[in-house]
């Protein structure tokens, strides 16, 4: 055989090969440490080039730091809430971890929702939102929010661990997470 009918045969099994590899999308949980992608931009001359998206990330950083370093969760909420963009997962999802530290199971419940909505494979969201349902009494609903998160990523995520974690405790035992 010569050498081209050798490379056109090499290539015909790689196309046939990759042509009948199953397709896998893969997931992967955005910290939310990292505010979200900015939005689709608006013509305006009147704002400078990214001075917007600046304001919201250091917006975003410093309700994120209210939040896991001082645990001023009020503040954090104003914070976010001030952003403009509560139709991001990431800041909904937040917005409704303060309400539910601050004990305000109702409105959590609905900004976790929110989130769920803006981005169904929102990892963070669906751990979060799964806790609020542990500390609910809802642990049908809880493992549910574990299985949506080991179908997105697996179960090696920290995300994962930490659900599973509040599910292994024995109902009642009125943690707090």
């Amino acid at each position: 055989m010569n050498k081209l009918a050798i490379r056109l045969l090499t290539l015909a099994i790689l196309s046939l090969t990759l042509a009948a590899a199953p397709v896998v999308t893969v997931v992967y949980a955005n910290p939310d440490n990292e505010p979200p992608p900015p939005p689709k931009k608006k013509k305006s001359s009147e704002a400078r080039p990214g001075s917007e998206q600046t304001a919201f990330v250091d917006g975003y950083r410093a309700a994120y730091a209210a939040i896991y370093e001082r645990h001023d969760y009020a503040s954090a909420i104003e914070q976010l809430k001030a952003l403009g963009r509560d139709d991001s997962a990431a800041v909904a999802n937040l917005i409704g971890y303060s309400y539910r530290k601050l004990g305000d199971y109702k409105v959590s419940q609905i900004w976790y929702e929110r989130a769920l909505k803006a981005d169904p494979n929102h990892v963070k969201t669906w751990q979060y939102y799964g806790l609020w349902q542990v500390e609910q009494g809802n642990r049908d609903q809880a493992q549910y929010h574990l299985n949506r998160i080991a179908q997105l990523t697996g179960t090696s995520i920290e995300e994962y661990r930490s659900l599973a974690a509040a599910l292994e405790k024995p109902p009642g035992t009125g943690l707090v997470y």
